[in-house]
């Protein structure tokens, strides 16, 4: 699917592609055609939707936008993209009750117009990331409002594998 969606848009392949399967809950990351590591990731509570404001982790070929997040410890909360200088854990009940922003971000922006760019479709302005989470031990299960939510060493290690422009294609 990947490969259809790029040649159809006439982008070139990335070198490093994630691939974002909500059905089974895992991302497999690709180097140069080889799979290098799956992950276990949770998505939305809501079935999938490119619509803003629908709450649903965006379907199709997107692009690696912004890293944020570099040298800051796994566990570290973020607001509006910026560390909070706190760890999940400093929050009350570990911030059991919110579903935070921890670990790395990885901001996603659509490449397909009508559909995840541009209009009440654009995934950036939606700020839909890959990010850590306070509720690691839920891993697998519909958990986000939207974004695709991986364990904090897990986005820590991917921070470190991935760059600006790297392909992110999510299915089904």
């Amino acid at each position: 699917m990947y490969n259809q969606t790029r040649e159809r848009l006439g982008i070139k392949p990335a070198d490093r592609v994630l691939l974002v399967r909500i059905s089974t809950a895992t991302m497999q990351f690709y180097r140069a055609g080889q799979l290098i590591k799956s992950y276990a990731i949770s998505t939305s509570k809501r079935p999938p939707s490119n619509i803003k404001d629908s709450l649903g982790t965006p379907r199709g070929l997107h692009e690696i936008a912004e890293r944020i997040g570099a040298g800051q410890p796994p566990g570290m909360v973020f607001k509006s993209r910026v560390p909070t200088g706190r760890d999940y854990h400093e929050f009350r009940d570990g911030g059991v009750h919110d579903n935070l922003i921890t670990g790395r971000i990885l901001w996603l922006r659509g490449l397909e117009a009508g559909v995840n760019l541009g209009g009440q479709v654009d995934t950036y302005e939606r700020y839909v990331y890959l990010h850590g989470t306070n509720h690691e031990s839920r891993i697998g299960e519909p958990l986000s409002s939207g974004c695709v939510l991986m364990r904090n060493l897990d986005i820590v290690e991917l921070y470190e594998e991935v760059r600006g422009g790297d392909h992110v294609m999510i299915v089904d």
